[in-house]
């Protein structure tokens, strides 16, 4: 009873010291700013271990609550404005600066979400038409031409509310393309100065190119909810997702495009939201 008593005392008596005092483990003086200072040069800190489906069963996380996610996507994930977000590497994607706007030098070819739900890999043409949610593909169902132009996302991939851009990063809207367009000297010229040189990635004669802007455009090809020949334009065109849909046509969004025969950066509104094309992300 008396040792009961003791240990009573001493954890009432730790309960007022830490919530008036700082909090410091492995180091006497915690550090001014730090509610909580740990101090080891052999241990770390281990957050809340758990499956995603575990994760989003959290209920009211507050802003800035972390857990690591045991399978799907692995990773940190933290709370952050209504959703999860994962903690990623920026320096997954390389960087360009053109006149006011910082773009990836490279097409986009993420798997997952944002918050790290799969995007649906689809391969069979009759499913993929008939999509009105997110879904990727390779170029021909070919896994060897994701290394040069990256993947095809259809549009519905793009406007889900999970994020389809890494975090810090946003897929551009038509009037960020345009801005884009008018700083590289009109939509006559941009094309040029945005894509590759050389007919090693764009079929002969890739006119007008010059990559001056850093773009470093690839032609990735499209693919269309055809039945047939549903793979095009690759090394002839690049072609880009905007964010922004068509209205009053609300199947249709915006795109951009560039021919291996001129230096054109077309703007264009006639691509069914189920095609898949190429995105470029710009940084928020």
């Amino acid at each position: 009873m008396k040792t009961s008593k003791h240990v009573l005392i001493a954890l009432l008596q730790f309960t007022i010291i830490s919530t008036k005092a700082q909090v410091g483990i492995g180091t006497p003086a915690p550090a001014a700013s730090a509610q909580l200072d740990i101090s080891s040069t052999s241990k770390g800190l281990l957050v809340p271990r758990m499956t995603q489906a575990q994760r989003t069963t959290i209920a009211t996380p507050d802003a800035g609550l972390l857990v690591y996610q045991t399978d799907g996507a692995s990773g940190f994930y933290y709370f952050k404005s209504g959703g999860w977000l994962r903690l990623v590497a920026e320096s997954s994607y390389p960087a360009v600066t053109i006149c006011t706007q910082l773009w990836m030098d490279k097409n986009l070819d993420v798997t997952t979400y944002r918050n790290g739900d799969i995007i649906p890999y689809v391969t069979d043409q009759t499913e993929w038409a008939a999509l009105t949610t997110g879904a990727w593909c390779y170029y021909n169902n070919d896994p060897s031409s994701n290394a040069v132009y990256g993947k095809l996302y259809n549009w519905y991939a793009i406007n889900d509310s999970r994020g389809l851009a890494p975090a810090g990063w946003h897929v551009a809207t038509d009037a960020e393309w345009s801005t884009l367009s008018t700083c590289l000297g009109g939509a006559s010229v941009a094309g040029g100065k945005m894509k590759v040189t050389g007919t090693t990635t764009w079929a002969s004669p890739n006119n007008n190119a010059s990559n001056s802007s850093g773009f470093a455009a690839l032609p990735g090809g499209i693919r269309t909810n055809g039945s047939s020949n549903y793979f095009v334009d690759l090394n002839y065109f690049s072609h880009f997702w905007s964010a922004t849909e068509l209205i009053p046509t609300p199947q249709l969004a915006f795109s951009r495009y560039i021919i291996n025969s001129g230096g054109d950066l077309t703007q264009y509104n006639g691509f069914a939201k189920s095609f898949g094309l190429s995105v470029r992300c710009i940084r928020d």
